[in-house]
């Protein structure tokens, strides 16, 4: 495997407590917005500000013809129902136990290109799927007492994790020519649509409007971590070895789970502990191919 320069590695770094802080955020804004209308807000933040930056650099808004199909599947799936399906989770578990089941995606990629892709499991992969299995089992099982509505958080963790595989999968399966950022720029202008017809019908008015701090992070959450950080991802999951991506999706949850007991003082009991080493282990086993011998 070739090296790996310093700097590729700062910004996988960067996304990695990029995405990981921004899960604790999720819960402080969603005190004061509904999940819906805080969707509608990031879509907007994110949409203005990847335009902003393509037309200051001066790239194409061109999509290349007969990839219209794959980004409104790509859209959907990478950013509409991921987005609506980690909010919602955050609402019913919390943050950091969120982001461990929407972590999960790299097992779902195995899964699906088993199942649809003919591609082999082998045992070191299904290793990893059995023990992925039971960390999420041994996350949730102290939750079902404490939080009524846990098999939701359960439910919406998880779709969001498999929306991120399928989408993933549609990412790498097709020919993008000349589409850098504007990729994750039309899956989000796509996405906002759906998003904003889900607010109308399912979301009354906030009864007041939201502090200025709650505003700022929502605007954030938007533009950087969404926007930029979704764009990050999908340059780094063609520039980098698999081996090293993996670092940044191994890491994401323990960085959420620990921004969730620092900011939130969300509960973490010995056997979430327990459940969170599994899930690294099996995100490791899935991602990280083991060192040939001899």
């Amino acid at each position: 495997m070739n090296r790996v320069s310093p700097k590729v590695l700062a910004l996988l770094a960067t996304l990695t407590l990029m995405w990981g802080t921004n899960w604790p955020m999720f819960r402080i804004v969603l005190d004061e917005i509904p999940p819906w209308t805080f969707r509608v807000c990031t879509m907007a933040s994110g949409a203005l500000t990847l335009g902003a930056i393509l037309v200051a650099r001066g790239d194409s808004f061109a999509i290349p013809k007969g990839r219209w199909l794959a980004l409104i599947a790509a859209a959907a799936t990478n950013i509409a129902i991921w987005n609506v399906a980690t909010t919602l989770a955050v609402l019913y578990i919390p943050s950091g136990h969120a982001s461990v089941l929407a972590y999960t995606m790299p097992l779902w990629v195995a899964v699906l290109g088993f199942a649809f892709l003919r591609q082999r499991l082998t045992h070191r992969m299904v290793a990893a799927i059995v023990i992925g299995a039971v960390a999420v089992v041994a996350l949730m099982l102290p939750n079902f007492g404490t939080y009524a509505s846990a098999p939701l958080g359960l439910f919406w963790g998880l779709a969001a994790g498999f929306a991120w595989a399928v989408g993933t999968l549609i990412v790498k399966r097709t020919s993008w020519p000349g589409m850098g950022l504007s990729l994750t720029f039309w899956q989000v202008v796509l996405s906002i649509p759906v998003i904003v017809s889900g607010a109308l019908l399912l979301e009354p008015m906030p009864p007041r409007w939201p502090s200025t701090g709650v505003v700022l992070l929502t605007i954030y959450i938007g533009a950087v971590p969404m926007a930029l950080g979704t764009s990050m991802w999908f340059a780094l999951v063609k520039l980098l070895p698999a081996q090293v991506a993996a670092l940044s999706s191994i890491a994401i949850p323990i960085v959420a789970i620990v921004s969730g007991v620092l900011i939130l003082h969300e509960p973490l009991s010995p056997l979430q502990t327990l459940a969170i080493g599994s899930t690294v282990i099996s995100l490791w086993l899935a991602l990280v191919p083991p060192r040939s011998v001899g």
